[in-house]
């Protein structure tokens, strides 16, 4: 299994791109991701995060109630990847970054056409889409724990 975390709202104006923090709003979406996947019962083995302040910031929240190692990889700072062929051998992986690469990874990996909000989560498993959850959906999923 896969999942794909699109960081949450950051500030709009920072110094660079590379360097715009979480909001307040961000942290309570990543606290809410990180405990809806604890409450899911999934068993992440590794997060692979963005190197850019605003995905490290999620990737370290979100993972805080699940007690995974995080590590930063360039191949998640902007454009193309392939979530398969980055996670292999790694067992079941949270990856943390950007739009329009996670959007786009997911159509190319599962054909499904989606729109990742800030701070929205999506699992794939097996070339196919098996979950999209909104920030409100994981808030919901989190309370309920």
């Amino acid at each position: 299994m896969i999942w794909l975390l699109r960081h949450g709202a950051a500030e709009k104006d920072a110094p660079d791109d590379a360097a715009r923090r979480l909001t307040e709003k961000g942290e309570h979406q990543s606290q809410a991701a990180g405990q809806a996947l604890a409450a899911l019962d999934q068993n992440i083995d590794v997060c692979l995060t963005s190197p850019k302040i605003r995905a490290r910031d999620t990737a370290r929240i979100a993972c805080e109630p699940l007690g995974v190692p995080i590590e930063e990889t360039d191949a998640l700072r902007g454009g193309d990847f392939d979530p398969e062929e980055l996670t292999a051998g790694r067992g079941e992986v949270l990856l943390v970054g950007h739009e329009p690469d996670f959007s786009r990874a997911i159509e190319a990996a599962t054909g499904a056409r989606v729109d990742l909000k800030k701070g929205g989560l999506a699992g794939i498993d097996d070339s196919a889409l098996v979950a999209l959850l909104r920030p409100a959906q994981l808030r919901a999923i989190a309370r309920a724990r």
